[in-house]
């Protein structure tokens, strides 16, 4: 059922801008994607250990934490697009360095400053994305802009690792910053759509602060925290279930994951903006379980890619939504933190969530890691539901007059 009314016309998504930036992050995270198994590797010829491998992984994602709260400021000091761009291009600078690096401290000090350009990046990204999506469309826009995220997630690892085999770390640092480059050419082109404020408005709005967390986005920053934990699960240790299961097709495992979180957004974006978060959030959470179910008692290779495909359709639906109810629950000054607190509450859940299921795994099994992801979404419907019933208890509340 469409919430248009009568006479009104679809407002237009597919501008130059929104497939500019759509296919710019997509190219961010491809470069991105491309590094994560194949820079351990690097360092190890550089003789770091296992302890110092981990080091290098973890301190990118810190540094990209810590810069993210400062962005809606830093938008106060200079437009968007330009941190945008810079967060691009420091991305580019610091993935060609790698190769020039020495030891582990040079490696280190390249990992703190690509995460600083990929935390401003991703935050730009999401912002001006969306700025150039109607507001009545705007569960369906992010729910296309979040595509290339999730075909960068299933390629990006492979196009990496042959670039290795085929070639050498030269031509995958300089393979993955040419990628960059190209993601900041178009980056240029793109356009911004702020709301248009009157001089009133532009007098009384608040000023810009740094927040760790913006508050109104807190409930659904931690069910993206929830999520990130399984994902986390499925992304560290499911190439290692299955090696142990037997199952050879894992890069197919990771394709069908990003073919069916592409085919759910086709229609799930639109439902979050007709019939609101809960019609895409519960729905998407039980494909997710069913998911994991068919993983832990998965027999064979079809199976296994049953698996990935209900997964791919859970937590394709559950991203973008969560990322647009985000949007929605604050002002546009404030975006730039609703988005902050978004993917650090994320990437906290991906790697808090590692880090632990790897000591579950190690002394259980990994079919106790995917038992425990279940029961992780399980959690998460319970406190939506509460969530919901509270907000509706609160809507239906009567209002109490006062008669002196």
């Amino acid at each position: 059922m469409s919430t248009l009314a009568p006479g009104t016309t679809l407002q237009k998504l597919w501008g130059r801008s929104f497939i500019f930036i759509m296919l710019a992050n997509a190219l961010l995270f491809m470069a991105f994607e491309m590094l994560l198994p194949t820079l351990p590797l690097f360092v190890s010829t550089l003789g770091g250990q296992a302890s110092q491998i981990g080091l290098v992984t973890g301190i990118f994602m810190f540094s990209a934490i810590l810069v993210r709260p400062f962005t809606a400021v830093l938008a106060t000091w200079m437009d968007k697009k330009y941190w945008l761009i810079i967060g691009i291009a420091i991305c580019a600078l610091m993935t060609g360095a790698y190769y020039l690096s020495s030891g582990i401290g040079m490696i280190l000090v390249f990992r703190v400053i690509h995460g600083f350009g990929f935390g401003l990046a991703t935050t730009y990204f999401a912002t001006i994305a969306t700025e150039n999506i109607p507001k009545t469309r705007r569960g369906e826009g992010m729910g296309y802009f979040g595509v290339g995220e999730t075909v960068a997630v299933s390629i990006g690892p492979l196009v990496g690792t042959t670039l290795l085999l085929k070639s050498s770390y030269q031509s995958l640092f300089m393979g993955g910053m040419c990628i960059l480059l190209l993601a900041l050419l178009m980056a240029v082109f793109v356009s911004r759509k702020p709301k248009q404020m009157s001089a009133n408005e532009v007098q009384h709005a608040p000023q810009a602060t740094v927040k760790w967390i913006e508050k109104k986005v807190l409930f659904p920053s931690l069910l993206i925290m929830l999520v990130g934990i399984a994902a986390g699960a499925i992304m560290s240790f499911v190439a290692l279930f299955a090696n142990e299961r037997g199952f050879t097709n894992i890069a197919w495992f990771f394709f069908i994951v990003a073919i069916a979180s592409f085919v759910v957004r086709l229609f799930s974006g639109k439902m979050f903006d007709q019939l609101g978060p809960g019609s895409v959030l519960l729905p998407a959470a039980g494909f997710a379980i069913a998911g994991l179910l068919v993983l832990i008692v998965a027999q064979n290779d079809f199976q296994f890619l049953i698996a990935a495909a209900l997964y791919g359709f859970g937590f394709g639906a559950i991203f973008p939504a969560i990322q647009t109810w985000c949007v929605n629950l604050v002002e546009e000054h404030e975006h730039e933190n609703a988005m902050a607190s978004f993917f650090n509450f994320f990437d906290l859940g991906i790697g808090g969530g590692s880090l632990v299921l790897g000591v579950v795994a190690s002394a259980f099994s990994y079919t106790m890691v995917y038992a425990i992801s279940i029961g992780i979404f399980v959690v998460y419907i319970l406190l939506y539901l509460i969530y919901s019933s509270k907000q509706k208890s609160i809507k239906n509340r009567p209002l109490e007059v006062h008669i002196e």
